[in-house]
């Protein structure tokens, strides 16, 4: 079980094609992301993760965008938004 893939969900402040963009980019550009889908219209991004990569780094690496994360959830599982400090 601890081989499978993670689903992670974040809602993110985008307000247009530019923000939601960025958060594309920078998802497409990160290791252990298997598919991912960013939608403005519904401010979320969700991400099918690899299980080598933590919630805590996709995390950090929308909030480089600049853009807020309101909320996120790990496998179903609502998980905190404080951004972890870069190691």
């Amino acid at each position: 079980m601890a081989d499978a893939e993670h689903t992670y969900k974040f809602n993110v402040s985008m307000s247009c094609g530019g923000c939601s963009g960025a958060v594309d980019r920078v998802l497409k550009k990160l290791d252990g992301v298997k598919s991912h889908e960013v939608s403005l219209e519904s401010q979320t991004a969700t991400v099918i993760a690899e299980p080598s990569l933590s919630y805590d780094k996709v995390l950090q690496t929308i909030a480089k965008t600049g853009k807020k994360v309101n909320s996120g959830e790990a496998d179903g599982v609502a998980q905190s938004i404080q951004v972890p400090a870069a190691a």
